[in-house]
């Protein structure tokens, strides 16, 4: 069952390494991460599960020990997934669990096994909610940490472009986050998702297809869209 849940965004700028002189600019973002991930250790749970978006469908599994790498963003600084030693030549870490790999580390991680799901942003609602029942099946108290970020089409500089629904689209996902609301959180469009650029939609459905009978409260840490795009930190317990 799933017993407590911590959502945070997955830009690589969240690594103060990849962002260098402007590391400041998010430090209220990673102030809260922290205090998510403090959440999780808080519900003591018997393994926690990261949930993250990929390329292509998914959803595709990564055994504690996986390696990830932010040498791609021009900065020497490797990760792995939780404190068990990964093997040369397996598969990495997709940025979005290199990211939630790194707030693991950085917090000393050591509360619960660790593994990694990535689902694709073209993963049906149904299918996310299937996936979240199956996660939240597997130990007696579960944990999830869930990285994606809301849109980036909320200024003229964003990734994406000024889009005019972005705004609206992530006042709800942020409602629905901090309200622990299911209902809505499966009901996204994941059509309109996918123009806004949300990299979150499907593991927030994975989330809700997991906290499925947990009755389980929200609590929003964070909302803001820095670059034009919108970041989010919430937990559930």
């Amino acid at each position: 069952m799933l017993v407590a849940a911590a959502v945070c965004p997955c830009p690589p700028l969240l690594v103060p390494e990849v962002a260098a002189g402007a590391a400041p600019e998010l430090d209220a973002a990673r102030a809260a991460c922290t205090d998510a991930l403090g959440v999780l250790a808080a519900a003591r749970p018997d393994r926690l599960v990261v949930v993250g978006p990929v390329g292509g469908t998914g959803p595709e599994t990564y055994p504690e020990g996986t390696r990830g790498s932010f040498r791609s963003f021009g900065v020497d600084l490797d990760v792995r997934l939780g404190a068990a030693a990964g093997t040369e030549g397996e598969q990495r870490l997709p940025y979005s669990l290199a990211v939630a790999a790194w707030l693991l580390g950085r917090t000393g991680w050591s509360d619960a096994p660790v593994e990694g799901l990535g689902v694709g942003e073209s993963l049906t609602s149904e299918r996310c909610a299937e996936t979240g029942r199956d996660i939240a099946a597997r130990a007696e108290r579960v944990a999830l940490l869930v990285m994606g970020d809301a849109s980036a089409c909320r200024t003229l500089k964003a990734p994406g472009y000024l889009d005019e629904r972005a705004a609206p689209f992530d006042a709800e996902v942020a409602r629905a986050l901090g309200a622990a609301d299911l209902a809505a959180l499966t009901a996204l469009d994941a059509g309109l998702a996918h123009e806004l650029k949300a990299s979150g939609r499907a593991p927030w459905q994975v989330l809700a297809g997991a906290a499925e009978g947990a009755d389980l409260g929200g609590s929003l840490l964070y909302e803001d869209a820095p670059y034009g795009v919108g970041y989010l930190v919430a937990t559930w317990s």
